[in-house]
C-alpha cells in the first residue's frame, strides 16, 4: 500500500501537483483541506457556534461529505462552490484547530487510505499526524506573493492584496494552533514550488518514489 504525503500552506501548489501526481502514479487522491472546509459548511448550515468546540465536533462526527472529482456534497446537499466561498474561507482556521474535528477527520482519512489501498492525500498534517511513516512525505512552499497570485487566480474577482493578508493570517493560525499544527516533518523533501512547473514537480516526485521503491 502507497501513502504519499503532501503539506504546505495555501497556494504552494498542494492540490494541482496531489491531483497530477495520483494520476501519474494510478493512486487515489483525497483533499484533506476540504473535509476541514465541509465540517465548517455543515456547522455554518446549521447555525452553530464555531466557537462552541463539543456542538462543531459532533457535527464533524456525523455530517455525510462526498468528495467527488467534479462535485462535492455534504449532507447531500451540493457544496462544491460553498466550501470555498468567502465564509468558509474565513472561519475554517477556526474549526481545523478545534482538536475534537481533527480527532474525527485523521480517522476518516485513514479509513479513506483503508479503503483504497493507499492514495495521494495533501493537508497540513499528513505526514506528521495522519501518516507519519508515509512512503513518501513532501513539504511545499513557495514565495508568499507568488502563494497570493495562485490563491487570487482560483478564487477570481478578489484584490491579490487582500488574498496575501488573508494568506499570512491563515499561516499564523494553522502554524500557531495546539492541535496538529502546520509543520514540516524531518524526513520530508523540501520543494519551493515558486520556478517549478507541475510537469517537473510530479516527475521530480514520481522518480524519488522510484529510487525509494528500487
Amino acid at each position: 500500500m502507497t501513502v504519499i504525503a503532501i503539506d504546505g500552506p495555501a497556494g504552494s501548489g498542494k492540490s494541482t501537483v496531489a491531483k497530477a501526481l495520483a494520476d501519474r502514479l494510478g493512486l487515489a487522491y483525497l483533499d484533506t483541506g476540504a473535509m476541514y472546509r465541509s465540517v465548517t459548511f455543515a456547522a455554518l448550515q446549521r447555525g452553530i457556534d464555531l466557537e462552541d468546540r463539543a456542538s462543531v465536533g459532533k457535527v464533524a462526527e456525523d455530517v455525510m461529505i462526498d468528495l467527488g472529482p467534479e462535485l462535492v456534497t455534504v449532507d447531500g446537499v451540493d457544496a462544491t462552490a460553498g466550501i470555498r466561498g468567502a465564509e468558509v474561507s474565513r472561519t475554517v482556521s477556526i474549526v481545523a484547530a478545534n482538536p475534537l474535528v481533527r480527532e474525527v477527520m485523521v480517522r476518516r482519512q485513514r479509513a479513506w487510505v483503508d479503503e483504497h489501498r493507499g492514495g495521494v492525500l495533501e493537508g497540513r498534517d499528513i505526514g506528521t499526524v495522519v501518516f507519519p511513516d508515509a512512503e513518501l512525505k513532501v513539504y511545499l512552499t513557495a514565495d508568499p506573493a507568488v502563494r497570493a497570485q495562485r490563491r487570487a487566480n482560483e478564487v477570481g474577482d478578489v484584490d491579490v492584496q487582500t488574498v496575501a493578508t488573508d494568506l499570512a493570517r491563515r499561516d499564523a493560525l494553522d502554524s500557531g494552533r495546539e492541535a496538529s499544527p502546520l509543520t514540516e516533518a524531518d524526513d520530508a523533501l523540501h520543494l519551493d514550488t515558486t520556478g517549478m512547473s507541475v510537469v517537473e514537480i510530479v516527475e521530480l516526485l514520481a522518480a524519488r518514489l522510484e529510487v525509494r521503491d528500487g
